[in-house]
């Protein structure tokens, strides 16, 4: 059998009904929730959809689910704030962790295919890694498409690692300890500043790390065949979010996009995040074997049981809690601390 026999037979398959039963427990949660198939709605619509967190937060809320260890971390202080971008100000929430400073600071972009989604969206993963990797996190927002198209949320992204250079003693952070991380879309906009810092000569990211990222234009990979129809996210939907952030077709082989392609040398020590459900699987595999043939040092571990967007949902999902651990001991590493 051939591999496009292979993957023609998988067309019509759930590839969820592989999840470990955890990440299974959220998907069933989460579907009854009623969301509408992003690929069908309006960009309004899209950005009103229930959401896996929301499903994590009814999971969780349940008396069934008490019996399950709860995940206990540090309380971190936060504070909503406005920092610079490309055009004007934006958003960010500031995560601080217990004790005395100066922290290391990482600069988190999240995800939401440039389209959808919020830093009230994704809480969870800044509020765990400040905990867990004894850092400041900013959590800064984006200009968003079909409104702001390509390149503006890399634009933004951008302004907004210039900003933390000039303004990260001020936070109570050590502004030699300076790291990135993003999922999904943000973990696209977290390797473009390591590229455009390294570009500008001016100080680059000591770590990246980069969860579930965007990293190609190749929608014909085997991730995106075998997880054509996955849930929480599938090809139908990459499909709608690569349409509403392109200007035109020509910018799919945009280096901003298709990072596989860039110049990826000189970058700093990255960890990688993969989920095995998930479209952008191939992304994220082949971006870290091109990191690494280009001289960078670099970690990845795949989830195999997990799906796009589970690393936030440590709440409820052993594997997020498995790929928290590891980006923050690889984070912490990089900033020179001792593990904890």
């Amino acid at each position: 059998m051939t591999l496009g026999d292979t993957l023609k037979g998988m067309v019509g398959m759930d590839p969820t009904s592989h999840a470990d039963p955890d990440m299974k427990a959220v998907l069933d949660t989460f579907k009854s929730l009623d969301p509408k198939p992003i690929e069908d709605c309006t960009v309004s619509e899209a950005r009103a959809q229930p959401t896996l967190a929301d499903a994590v937060e009814k999971l969780t809320s349940d008396p069934a689910f008490s019996s399950r260890p709860a995940l206990e971390l540090e309380a971190v202080s936060t504070e909503d704030i406005v920092i610079a971008g490309a055009v004007g100000g934006n958003a960010a929430r500031v995560y601080t962790p217990q004790g005395d400073g100066p922290f290391p600071v990482i600069l988190y972009f999240h995800g939401g295919g440039f389209v959808i989604a919020d830093i009230d969206t994704y809480d969870a993963t800044p509020r765990s890694i400040a905990a867990q990797s004894k850092a400041i996190v900013v959590s800064a927002h984006y200009r968003q498409a079909p409104e702001h198209r390509l390149p503006a949320a890399h634009d933004d992204a951008f302004a907004a690692w210039q900003w933390l250079v000039d303004n990260a003693a001020s936070l109570g952070g050590d502004p030699a300890k300076l790291a990135v991380m993003g999922e999904s879309a943000g973990g696209n906009l977290a390797i473009n500043v390591s590229i455009r810092a390294r570009d500008a000569g001016i100080q680059t990211p000591v770590h990246q790390a980069l969860i579930y990222p965007l990293a190609s234009n190749n929608i014909v990979s085997i991730s995106y065949e075998e997880n054509r129809n996955a849930r929480p996210l599938n090809k139908p939907m990459m499909l709608w979010f690569i349409q509403n952030v392109i200007n035109d077709k020509s910018e799919l082989t945009s280096p901003l996009l298709d990072v596989v392609r860039a110049n990826l040398a000189g970058l700093p020590p990255t960890a990688v995040v993969t989920a095995g459900i998930d479209p952008l699987r191939s992304d994220g595999e082949k971006l870290a074997e091109k990191l690494a043939a280009a001289g960078v040092r670099v970690e990845h571990r795949n989830y195999r049981g997990a799906t796009h967007e589970f690393f936030g949902l440590a709440a409820a999902v052993n594997a997020a809690r498995e790929a928290q651990a590891f980006v923050s001991l690889a984070q912490r590493q990089a900033f020179g601390a001792a593990p904890l």
